[in-house]
């Protein structure tokens, strides 16, 4: 059975957010949230999407982003975790070991209110 479609508005502000799997701790020190910064200042370079704010822990992450185009937040989510779990995978020498997260990110279009 088909995933469900997602809603991938531009021009509206969402908080996304993904866990690893098995709440794994996947930020163990400053490198890894480093590296992961690196990844995000990579998204705002790379695509026409703006950051609004981020929070790290260390088993996942939020993202507050703004998409400008419809579509845009699929394919930059899509980038984003894919680079991170190969960046994850081959600084932990655990390349072909599994998923580094438990499912597809999660979104939520946020409204003024």
């Amino acid at each position: 059975m088909p995933r469900a479609t997602r809603t991938d508005v531009g021009s509206q502000v969402y908080h996304v957010l993904n866990r690893a799997n098995a709440r794994v701790q996947i930020f163990d020190d400053s490198k890894d949230y480093e590296r992961f910064e690196q990844i995000l200042e990579e998204v705002v370079n790379r695509y026409d999407m703006r950051l609004l704010s981020y929070c790290v822990m260390p088993n996942h992450w939020h993202l507050v982003l703004y998409p400008k185009q419809d579509g845009d937040l699929s394919k930059v989510m899509s980038w984003l975790t894919n680079t991170h779990t190969r960046k994850w995978h081959t600084s932990n020498n655990t390349i072909g070991e599994g998923h580094l997260y438990q499912e597809r990110y999660k979104s939520f279009f946020m409204s003024a209110r």
